[in-house]
């Protein structure tokens, strides 16, 4: 009696086991869409950033997640193409950065969860409705700092003491804010602003051509992605400077490693290893409007002093004691 009852227990055991409803379900590979407005060449570092992020975390692409990459290549009317593609694609969430890509993504799609990579201001642009409660699909991080801009021109000034024209490059639809804060500043400071429109590196002739005209004495560039990621723009604005023997001040030490003066800003690629994080919060069930938009905490100073050679400027003691990194 007792042998019948243990085969007809282990029979019951073994067809509850073997039973669809018990049987292991397939692990479900979430699907990230990711946007940039530059190429894959340029946007290299960030992009392997990303992907160190997510491995870190333990994912692995093609095995537990599956990411959909498109590039813009630079051309910003292709980003509302792309970002239609990658919405109709139904991901998980949707990884981007800079104004028009972000703007592109969020006319797209008002439910699927985007993460910033990196902004400039995702209030004053409507993406979010405050840093600490974004309120909507969108959250991230940005390179918001109330004092970058100012800080830049400072350091200019005391690097280069004689100057009294600077050139700005900037974005007029992405930098707005800045622009008011860096006006501000330049009237303490006694320095006049020269204003140029330089969106991506098709405006860099006209901006050069005015800088002659206008005599400018030194530069300073506002973030930008679509130039400091492109290295022939880069290349430019170095062999511009140093022709005219300008000093400059840059967003990204890629600039100061490329043969400009100087560079002040946050560590771009650390905000898409972060941005890594917030899509694994995000497809571990978190909402972005719960998730607050991170601003920088850490700054980089960087001087090369070869073209400081080059343009004839010895750079004060107090200024160089200062730098993070110091380019010989």
């Amino acid at each position: 009696m007792r042998t019948k009852f243990t085969c007809f227990a282990l029979c019951a055991m073994l067809s509850v086991l073997c039973s669809p409803a018990h049987a292991q379900q397939p692990k479900r590979i979430a699907t990230i869409g990711y946007l940039t407005a530059s190429s894959h060449a340029t946007a290299l570092s960030n992009t392997r950033a990303f992907r160190d992020g997510l491995r870190q975390l333990g994912y692995n692409e093609g095995q537990d997640i599956v990411v959909e990459w498109r590039y813009a290549d630079g051309q910003d009317e292709r980003l509302r193409k792309l970002a239609a593609e990658l919405v109709n694609l139904k991901p998980d969430v949707i990884v981007t950065a800079s104004t028009p890509a972000i703007r592109a993504v969020q006319q797209a799609t008002k439910t699927i969860p985007i993460v910033m990579a990196n902004v400039g201001d995702p209030v004053a642009q409507g993406f979010v409705a405050s840093l600490a409660r974004p309120g909507g699909n969108i959250t991230g991080f940005t390179n918001l700092s109330p004092d970058v801009s100012t800080k830049r021109l400072e350091l200019l000034k005391e690097a280069a003491p004689k100057i009294s024209r600077v050139a700005v490059f900037s974005n007029a639809a992405q930098h707005a804010p800045a622009i008011k804060n860096l006006e501000t500043a330049a009237q303490s400071l006694r320095l006049n602003l020269l204003r140029l429109e330089v969106r991506n590196a098709n405006d860099l002739n006209k901006a050069f051509e005015m800088i002659s005209r206008e005599r400018a004495h030194a530069l300073l560039t506002m973030p930008n992605p679509l130039l400091r990621l492109d290295h022939t723009a880069r290349l430019r604005i170095v062999n511009f400077t140093v022709e005219h023997r300008m000093p400059s001040v840059h967003e990204g030490k890629e600039y100061v490693e490329g043969g400009c003066l100087m560079a002040y800003g946050s560590d771009e690629s650390g905000n898409y290893r972060r941005a890594a994080l917030y899509v694994d919060k995000i497809l571990k069930g978190n909402k972005p409007a719960d998730l607050p938009v991170e601003q920088p905490t850490k700054f980089e100073f960087v001087i090369n002093l070869k073209p400081a050679n080059q343009i004839g400027l010895t750079i004060p003691p107090n200024v160089l004691a200062r730098a993070d990194k110091v380019i010989r």
